[in-house]
């Protein structure tokens, strides 16, 4: 039987505002990494995205600090301002009403502003690597009195090259502090630095294997290039998500991206770096209150964020790596919701999903619309040539070449799409159907060529004698008179009037 909050020596106060919440049972990694913290240990906690990793370190750090002593006790770096902000939002949340004081330090932010509440004297201090140590060599900031600096989303933090910015944040700290990184992976370069500054840590993996939520779906639809945002509006029209995040790869398209979606008609605002503090924290608070339906994002603006009723991710990038596609998942199905993640892609960049499910054990399944619906490619070909085939029957006879090698085409398509949820059909789809249309080509371009060979060699036989004769013998008709055939000679040609004249004869 799972324990409470309570048999894991959670304070009583915590556990009624968690509860205000509706959350009443710790999740398996609030479970493993809720006591080890508490002991002090130095402590590594790797879960999938979701799974309630910052309650995990914030409920032991709260009640680690002594509200009396007037200093920063509890340091939390974080790689964006936007995840900084949302722990912040929790930290206080959970200390409303009481004696300890929290305060975001993080850059972009008017560090005036940030000095005056620094003389408030917070207990937890929650910022980015790069502004803190801006306070520290202004000897506005203290590290002396920290007793626990914790990591968040850690791989992020030494992807954007604050690793140097860390050590040097340690380096100034007591040797007693306790160090927790906390991450959905944990690469080699967190495990080296884990080896040098943390003291035999204890390290938390739950399911490691199960990379993401068991409540995601992930899909693909392939477009072309230049339909990939008309893909997305006709996406968003059928499944009408309540909350998306869409995700892209350069920050500098943002602007044009989110033009072209509000001008095909798309509830639709941007977060991304290059903007101000208060933009983005607009933007956040408008997408959390639901005032528009879809956030455009790259994958710095959004990482680590926990928004509500996230429903839906799309990818209109595909991601740049299996970890960057695992944290862009991870902003739905979270806790236990089910969520769903779709692809649109080229058929270029399908060989990219398949190295996405190879590393991380998931299964990434072709989708197609057809008629108000999401369906199997399979059944969307198979209907396309039930359409072809039906059309074929009302053409001319002189269509039957080129609906057959349609046909074929659509006959190979299908055969290879229904096994297209492995990864290698993915492939094998395209070039079936590529070949099929070529073999009718070949079988269609003889005939072409006999038939016309044909012709001319019935057009020369016989030279001009042949041919007068060939004239005569086509130009009669059955039942019809010498006279009536020799009338109609001289009539060739003849102007109306003068035919007229010899009918009448």
């Amino acid at each position: 039987m799972s324990k409470s909050f309570e048999e894991l020596l959670v304070d009583r106060k915590y556990i009624d505002r968690l509860q205000e919440k509706g959350v009443d049972q710790p999740t398996p990694i609030q479970l493993e990494a809720i006591p080890a913290i508490a002991e002090g240990k130095d402590t590594i906690v790797q879960s999938q995205t979701g799974t309630g990793k910052t309650l995990a370190y914030l409920l032991p750090a709260l009640q680690r600090i002594d509200a009396q002593q007037k200093k920063v006790q509890v340091l939390v770096l974080v790689p964006t301002r936007e995840l900084g902000m949302q722990i912040i939002q929790e930290t206080e949340r959970l200390i409303e009403g009481g004696p300890i004081r929290a305060q975001a330090l993080i850059g972009g932010a008017a560090i005036t502003r940030q000095l005056d509440k620094l003389k408030l004297h917070p207990h937890i201090v929650v910022g980015t690597p790069g502004r803190i140590i801006e306070l520290v060599k202004l000897k506005k900031l203290s590290l002396h009195h920290i007793e626990m600096v914790i990591v968040d989303e850690v791989d992020q933090v030494f992807e954007l090259g604050s690793l140097n910015e860390v050590e040097t944040l340690l380096k100034g700290m007591l040797k007693s502090r306790q160090v927790v990184f906390v991450s959905a992976t944990i690469p080699a370069k967190i495990a080296e630095a884990a080896r040098i500054w943390m003291n035999e840590p204890v390290v938390i993996r739950i399911n490691p294997e199960q990379l993401t939520a068991e409540t995601l779906e992930h899909f693909y639809f392939v477009s072309d290039e230049r339909d990939k945002i008309d893909t997305l509006r006709k996406l968003v029209r059928l499944i009408n998500p309540t909350s998306a995040i869409v995700f892209i790869n350069a920050t500098a398209d943002i602007s044009e991206v989110v033009g072209k979606l509000q001008y095909v008609g798309l509830s639709v605002e941007a977060l991304y770096g290059e903007a101000g503090k208060q933009e983005r924290a607009k933007v956040m608070a408008d997408f959390r209150e639901g005032k528009f339906q879809l956030l455009l994002a790259t994958d710095i603006a959004a990482r680590g964020l926990d928004i509500e009723g996230v429903t839906h991710v799309f990818h209109l990038d595909p991601a740049l790596n299996a970890e960057h596609y695992l944290h862009r998942v991870g902003r739905t199905g979270r806790m236990g919701r089910k969520g769903t993640a779709i692809s649109i892609i080229t058929r270029k960049e399908l060989f990219i999903l398949d190295k996405f499910e190879r590393a991380l054990g998931i299964t990434i399944a072709p989708k197609a619309m057809y008629d108000g619906r999401v369906v199997d490619p399979a059944d969307d070909r198979s209907a396309s040539a039930r359409r072809d085939r039906k059309a074929a029957a009302s053409r001319p006879a002189g269509g039957d070449v080129q609906a057959s090698a349609r046909g074929r085409a659509d006959a190979g398509a299908a055969r290879v799409s229904a096994v297209s949820g492995a990864p290698a059909a993915r492939s094998a789809s395209a070039e079936a159907a590529g070949e099929a249309v070529r073999g009718s080509a070949a079988v269609a371009k003889p005939a072409a060529v006999a038939g016309a060979a044909a012709s001319a060699a019935a057009a020369g036989a016989g030279g001009a004698g042949g041919a007068s004769a060939g004239k005569r013998e086509a130009g009669k008709k059955p039942g019809q008179s010498k006279a009536a055939r020799e009338r109609e000679r001289k009539n060739k040609g003849a102007p109306k009037w003068l035919k007229a004249k010899r009918e009448q004869e």
